[in-house]
């Protein structure tokens, strides 16, 4: 898809098949708790458009071919919101845990920054306009700061992913021993049983849709100040040199930091998918909701693919970073007048940084704290 620029980067992990895939394994794994075994193989249907219309939703037309398929009995008990719900779940499990490996990635490479960068002094900037001075590792350390809270977030809710398992009205009433059933489930897919099913109980896609949001959150803050610091009348940090990368139809000269303005293009889209979960959420009423869930999808799939690009994106571009200290020192000298005014003037401003260095310690401790944990 060319709409998403970067899409490749999720290939396989959201797309249709994969949700196919993903409601196939839900499908076996219920199978299983009945007592049947089932061997699919490498098998995934090709489901009919036409038919999923008719249907309202992709898991009639699915339990359609699966039995047709398959002389065991497979979906009884359940209804078609807790086959889509828990595969969902399932493919919000890979994009989280992808996720979090390219967030790894940026906390390290911000980390190296922030200890390389702790004397590197430069313009501090309130409101756009020069302020005090500051020292590019604390900058580094910020937006460090910021990318680790995100992944304590999404651990939170990665270890927190719940089995949807309710029947046709929630009450599991087709099902000998539902909870132990139920349980069971959740077991076999590695998921958490929450204790009832959450059909019109949307938290768990809020909570996810929140974490994913603030991910991106952080990622946008890094880009809009790498898209800042790197204009050209400014210039004190580039993306790094990719060949092939950056170009312009017209103007042959252009390197245009493509990285950031994708990540920074996420950050602004990402709040407004986390509000449609959230609208969804308010209008899911009665015991399934109508239409509310089915404009969840869409939503929560665009939100994690978002999230999945940007974070790999945004590991590339810091990964990648070039740091023009001296350019800073420079900019931060001839700007002394202003930045030194708070104390009333002086022509060093290495010499007025705070606790700035203490600041970036303390971001690295958590860090530090983290890689030796290995997580």
């Amino acid at each position: 898809m060319i709409v998403l620029p970067g899409s490749h980067r999720a290939a396989g992990l959201l797309d249709d098949t994969a949700l196919v895939r993903a409601m196939l394994e839900v499908e076996v794994a219920w199978a299983r708790v009945l007592g049947s075994e089932l061997d699919l193989g490498d098998w995934v249907p090709s489901l009919d458009p036409v038919e999923v219309e008719a249907a309202g939703n992709p898991v009639l037309p699915l339990v359609s071919a699966l039995r047709a398929k398959v002389s065991e009995p497979v979906h009884t008990g359940l209804t078609s919101q807790d086959v889509l719900d828990t595969a969902l779940v399932l493919l919000a499990r890979g994009a989280v845990e992808r996720v979090s490996v390219d967030l790894e990635r940026v906390a390290g490479a911000l980390a190296r920054l922030a200890d390389e960068h702790r004397s590197s002094v430069m313009a501090g900037r309130t409101l756009t306009q020069h302020a005090v001075p500051i020292t590019f590792g604390l900058k580094a350390a910020r937006w460090l700061v910021g990318v680790l809270d995100a992944l304590d977030e999404l651990e939170f809710v990665a270890r927190n992913l719940p089995v949807q398992c309710g029947g046709a009205a929630g009450t599991l009433s087709r099902v000998e021993n539902p909870v132990e059933s139920a349980s069971a489930l959740a077991r076999h897919l590695r998921l958490v049983w929450p204790g009832l099913p959450w059909h019109t109980y949307r938290a768990p896609i809020t909570r996810l849709g929140d974490a994913v949001v603030r991910a991106c959150d952080a990622l946008g803050v890094l880009a809009a100040d790498v898209l800042t610091l790197g204009r050209p009348e400014i210039g004190e940090v580039a993306e790094g040199f990719v060949a092939g990368r950056g170009g312009s139809s017209t103007m042959p000269h252009k390197r245009n930091p493509v990285l950031s303005v994708l990540v920074n293009s996420a950050a602004l889209r990402a709040p407004g998918l986390g509000a449609q979960l959230h609208l969804c959420a308010a209008r899911a009423v009665d015991e399934r909701p109508d239409g509310a869930w089915h404009a969840e999808w869409p939503a929560l799939r665009a939100l994690l693919e978002l999230a999945v690009v940007a974070a790999s994106q945004a590991a590339e571009l810091v990964e990648g970073l070039e740091v023009h200290a001296d350019v800073m020192e420079r900019r931060a000298r001839e700007a002394a007048s202003d930045l030194l005014a708070e104390r009333g003037g002086g022509d060093d401003p290495g010499s007025y940084l705070g606790a700035a260095e203490v600041f970036v310690d303390e971001a690295l401790k958590r860090w530090e704290w983290r890689d030796d944990r290995g997580v």
